[in-house]
């Protein structure tokens, strides 16, 4: 590449080359659950439309206007421990053709690996995850080879000892999302069965707020259908209903017609997307303020954040005096997909600019030890 100013203008704006990978277990985008996925094709799409080439190596089933590679001949079940040999050869067949590519954007976990031994191209991988003690030890290794991206200053804020080149929220297409300024007196969850999202706690403040409550669920892995047989199903009544993973244009009509998303969680949740997909139906959200929910949730305006299930039950009261369109704009002005293209396009070009000056740097090395001038 050419090391002068011009030259190294010319290469970072033009349009890029960009491999895309995707985790192999959901396919892009995701019929029922898969957030993550759901991301990465609304980001593919909008690069694509951008003018710029992306190649998406995604699961089978995934659909796209990107060049697409699907290294597995079948999709992965969640939940089996077996297909971790078949992660490693999806990763590894991915990397094995991103050499002609400007950038690689990844979003699997063993891909920085593999990613850390490459010289080129720049890897931008996107941290979808809470943090553990095992990835923190794993990010510490690679993060001088890797350049990675936080998706809120919650995550970010919660390890200070990795370098970040970036914090980039989650974006959602509208158009999936219609806007629905009518409400009815229903609540609505959505998310796995675990622990963490506490659907329990969900059916204990619709009682107390006295409404019924829709239960949208990912049930399909042991741990979330022995959480759900003993946690859930005993509060189970005439007022809950269950869907386990409807198709989109079902979750987003209930989601859209609920008085409010509730959002019980007990963790620090990296990002949460349903709320922002909540938002963008003028659904306003009533959560538990850990995490990146304070990031995501403007308090008083598009919902509220809680510190106890007497808080979000006052809250199912107060939720009907917010007005739905805040919850629209305010989602499109932070968490929309073109706000999600225009801020990895940012990323991309000062990743290639830092590498290009590195490249450079290095080459005045070499010159300089084989003492050419």
């Amino acid at each position: 590449m050419a090391n002068d100013s011009k030259g190294e203008v010319r290469s970072i704006n033009r349009a890029l080359r960009i491999a895309m990978i995707a985790p192999p277990y959901v396919a892009v985008p995701p019929v029922g659950y898969g957030g993550i996925e759901q991301v990465v094709s609304v980001l593919t799409e909008g690069l694509i439309a951008a003018g710029h080439e992306v190649t998406l190596f995604a699961a089978p089933g995934s659909v796209t206007s990107a060049r697409l590679v699907r290294p597995l001949t079948a999709p992965i079940a969640l939940g089996d421990p077996t297909g971790i040999a078949e992660e490693i050869y999806f990763t590894a067949a991915a990397y094995h053709e991103v050499r002609s590519f400007d950038i690689i954007h990844d979003h699997t976990g063993l891909g920085p690996v593999l990613g850390s031994m490459l010289s080129r191209p720049p890897v931008v991988n996107t941290l979808h995850g809470p943090w553990t003690p095992q990835s923190r030890r794993m990010a510490r290794l690679l993060d001088t080879r890797i350049n990675f991206v936080a998706i809120s200053n919650a995550q970010l804020n919660d390890n200070h000892q990795i370098r970040y080149v970036s914090m980039v929220y989650n974006g959602i297409n509208l158009a999936n999302h219609p806007f629905r300024e009518v409400k009815e007196d229903f609540l609505v969850f959505v998310g796995r069965i675990n622990r963490e999202k506490r659907p329990e706690v969900a059916i204990e403040i619709a009682r107390k707020a006295g409404l019924p409550l829709v239960m949208i669920i990912k049930c399909s892995e042991p741990f979330e259908r022995h959480y759900f047989d003993n946690a859930v199903a005993p509060l189970l009544g005439a007022d809950i209903t269950v869907l386990e993973e409807p198709a989109q244009e079902v979750k987003v009509d209930i989601v859209g017609r609920a008085r409010a998303l509730l959002f019980p969680i007990d963790w620090p949740e990296p990002f949460g997307l349903v709320m922002t997909e909540a938002m963008a139906c003028g659904t306003p959200v009533i959560a538990r303020a850990l995490g990146s929910v304070p990031e995501v949730v403007r308090h008083g305006i598009t919902g509220f954040c809680c510190h106890s299930i007497a808080e979000m039950v006052e809250a199912v009261e107060e939720v009907t005096s917010l007005d739905p369109q805040n919850c629209r704009e305010d989602m499109q002005r932070r968490f929309s997909a073109p706000v999600l293209v225009a801020n990895y396009e940012r990323v991309y070009r000062s990743v290639l600019a830092r590498s290009l000056r590195q490249d450079d740097a290095c080459s005045n090395e070499q010159l300089l030890l084989s003492g050419t001038s």
